[in-house]
């Protein structure tokens, strides 16, 4: 089914007022699963909405708490998330770090002690529709083995960055350190399809392109091998030092679910050196070539990062954002 970008806005602002937030943080924390259902990545938007529900039922995030500056140094700050909602801390910190660059050039938020943040990538749109270049990352729980062993030992730590243009076609990479984030696995298998490339291993410890077989053993394969490996343990160094918080060993130890995660947000201000129309022209330079290129099928499309979900986003919010029936039951069974 498709439905309008307003109607799945409500239902998911109706459903978090329900589970004690606030109309405004509400609103705010609903625009981010809505605008994640509308570019396309309904696996952390729509799909994956059912399960913050369950976390503020179980009492896992807290509904009421707000991120907080608890230190600063010149344009670089640490925030105590207090287990609040990961969508919401994420895009006040990302507003922060966009304050800062525009008035130092650079700002940077290191956050402790946060949640989720469902889609990355839409901290990096935030970032770029501010007029900054975004770089942000997260750590995880343990859920992806380190290269060459059996057990999950290292996150598979989401990492951003946006380079904003003028017309809002922003340039916007959003990768996890794995193959494949567990939410396109998980949509994968909802929708009985097989991955594009193998992503992970099955039982008899085989890399498959099998959904189902990645998730019973939980082994997902680092992209790049040794070298996604190499990225996740660094990007979650980096984020527990920065922030003060847990890295992700301390998450595995700690907690049983995927909870008080750390996250930097870094924004630039590029106009401080250069005007947006010289920022433009080197961006559209560089598109403009590599569209050029050879597709390996006829009639094939290259696509700069960031380009579909700037498509899907038309289309879906011209015709309505698709949604699997299953899921839209299960959204429906969480009204109170």
């Amino acid at each position: 089914m498709r439905i309008k970008f307003e109607d799945l806005l409500t239902k998911f602002e109706k459903l978090l007022i329900s589970r004690g937030f606030s109309q405004e943080n509400a609103h705010k924390a609903a625009t981010v699963f809505a605008q994640s259902s509308a570019d396309g990545i309904y696996s952390h938007g729509v799909n994956r909405f059912p399960r913050v529900i369950s976390y503020l039922d179980k009492g896992l995030i807290q509904p009421n708490a707000l991120c907080e500056k608890v230190s600063s140094f010149g344009s670089f700050e640490r925030w105590d998330g207090k287990l609040g909602l990961g969508p919401l801390n994420a895009s006040i910190c990302m507003d922060r770090a966009c304050e800062l660059a525009t008035e130092n050039g650079i700002g940077i938020v290191a956050l402790s002690n946060t949640n989720h943040w469902m889609r990355g990538g839409s901290y990096g749109w935030q970032a770029a529709n501010n007029g900054c270049i975004g770089i942000c990352w997260t750590n995880t729980t343990p859920n992806m083995p380190a290269w060459g062993g059996k057990d999950p030992r290292i996150g598979n730590n989401p990492f951003i960055i946006a380079i904003p243009r003028s017309n809002g076609a922003h340039i916007v990479l959003d990768c996890a350190m794995s193959q494949f984030a567990y939410g396109k696995i998980e949509e994968a298998r909802m929708k009985g399809e097989k991955l594009p490339v193998p992503g992970g291993y099955d039982t008899m410890g085989n890399m498959t392109a099998d959904p189902a077989e990645i998730e019973k053993t939980g082994r997902v394969l680092p992209m790049g091998y040794w070298k996604g490996s190499g990225m996740s343990i660094l990007l979650d160094l980096a984020a527990a030092v920065l922030s003060g918080g847990n890295s992700c060993t301390e998450i595995g130890k700690k907690y049983e679910e995927e909870i008080a995660i750390s996250q930097i947000m870094i924004a630039i201000d590029p106009s401080k050196m250069d005007t947006k129309e010289i920022s433009d022209s080197i961006i559209n330079t560089v598109i403009e070539d590599i569209k050029q290129s050879e597709p390996i099928n006829e009639g094939g499309k290259i696509f700069y990062p960031g380009e579909r979900e700037y498509l899907t986003r038309q289309d879906n919010m011209e015709n309505g954002i698709p949604v699997l029936d299953e899921v839209w039951e299960k959204i429906n069974a969480l009204e109170k």
